[in-house]
């Protein structure tokens, strides 16, 4: 099989959803923002695409990467949208890499796309009545008090500090080396070159450019978040709150996947390969200790060992979700989210994945090399990971 190399990857800036700076543009159009932009900066000329993958949760349906393809002028490309929840964009990387080691393709544009802000609100009849429940999401399993589908404080965040001996002393501490972290990164121009500048015209018709994550806190200290009250205090011993949790945000990442041969036919130099990936089921109560299995898969499918990689990040949907993974992995935590994560820079759901494997290709083109894996949980049971290599 070929290898799959990313040619290019870039995403938008994470905005507060529905009170930051992209509350009032669509998913659609951030979508075919990233995917104009990362076939723009492959090299590749148009015709070179065979097909648009991008990963949506919560946007009511549709194909929005076949609407991206259409506006970024990419006709004759086909779309495919693409829900794994949380690690929808993820999973959209890891579709487009088997495509193309598969032969199948060359090159696919992947990534993901997130509006909380103008996500709609869906409702059903309930079944044997003339009730309507609104508002309603499609679950993801059978919920039970433990493992409810709406709330995933009790779901994730709460199960997994359980079940993994995670303190809430240290979940707020790792919340808030996160800010710090991403802060650092932001100041020293880190996410520069992965950042694609969005125009965004106010009310009174004044366009400005949003290029900076605006989510990270730079006041914020363990004293702040240990004064904030826990989202379930009915539950005894519960310890997590909007402090240690991912914030709800809006954003959108796109990269180039493609044949290694097609890009040395082009005379492009690849920012990584993507080595390997993987996909794994729990039980709904384990959510977020999906990614250590997840982690373990990846490796053990690209042959190498947890202390041969560089870089991790794991997802902070929740903190309790990194602190678990970290310990249980044996990770040094220098080496776990350097640049922050979801508790910091945010978690636009389905653009998070992507975001999560740009942020590391750039990294490891920055370091001359070396070895990466973007790791997180999904609703309902799931975790994902992929590896690079560069």
């Amino acid at each position: 099989m070929t290898d799959a190399v990313l040619l290019s990857a870039c995403r938008t800036a994470i905005g507060t959803a529905r009170k930051g700076a992209l509350r009032e543009v669509s998913a659609f159009d951030l979508a075919t923002t990233v995917v104009r932009e990362a076939a723009h900066r492959s090299g590749l000329p148009p015709e070179s695409f065979d097909d648009v993958v991008l990963g949506e949760s919560m946007a009511g349906g549709g194909d929005i990467a076949r609407y991206a393809a259409l506006e970024a002028g990419l006709t004759r490309v086909p779309g495919l949208a693409q829900n794994r929840h949380c690690a929808s964009g993820l999973a959209s990387v890891a579709t487009a890499a088997a495509g193309v080691r598969a032969g199948m393709d060359r090159a696919v544009i992947a990534g993901g796309t997130q509006s909380s802000s103008t996500a709609p609100v869906s409702r059903r009849r309930i079944p044997g009545t003339e009730e309507w429940q609104d508002p309603w999401s499609s679950p993801s399993h059978v919920p039970t008090p433990e493992s409810p589908n709406q709330d995933m404080s009790i779901l994730v965040g709460w199960n997994t500090a359980r079940l993994a001996g995670v303190s809430r002393a240290e979940m707020d501490a790792w919340a808030l080396r996160s800010h710090e972290r991403a802060i650092r990164a932001i100041d020293a121009g880190r996410f520069a070159d992965e950042i694609v500048p969005v125009k965004v015209a106010g009310a009174d018709g004044a366009v400005s450019v949003f290029d900076v994550d605006e989510h990270p806190r730079r006041g914020t200290s363990l004293a702040k978040l240990a004064a904030l009250k826990v989202l379930h205090p009915e539950i005894e011993g519960f310890s997590i709150t909007a402090g240690n949790s991912s914030g709800v945000n809006d954003g959108a990442a796109a990269l180039v996947v493609a044949d290694a041969a097609l890009a040395a036919d082009h005379g492009l130099t690849p920012l990584a390969t993507v080595r390997s990936w993987a996909s794994v089921g729990v039980d709904p109560v384990e959510t977020g200790l999906a990614p250590i299995a997840a982690i373990r898969k990846a490796l053990g499918r690209a042959g190498i060992e947890v202390g041969d990689v560089d870089l991790f990040e794991v997802n902070e949907a929740f903190a309790s979700v990194a602190v678990a993974a970290a310990r249980e992995l044996g990770l040094d935590e220098k080496r776990v989210n350097p640049f922050g994560s979801g508790c910091s820079l945010g978690h636009p759901i389905a653009m998070t994945g992507a975001r999560m494997v740009t942020t590391l290709a750039h990294e490891l083109r920055r370091r001359g090399g070396g070895t990466a894996v973007a790791a997180m949980c999904a609703g309902g049971g799931m975790g994902s990971a992929l590896v690079l290599t560069a």
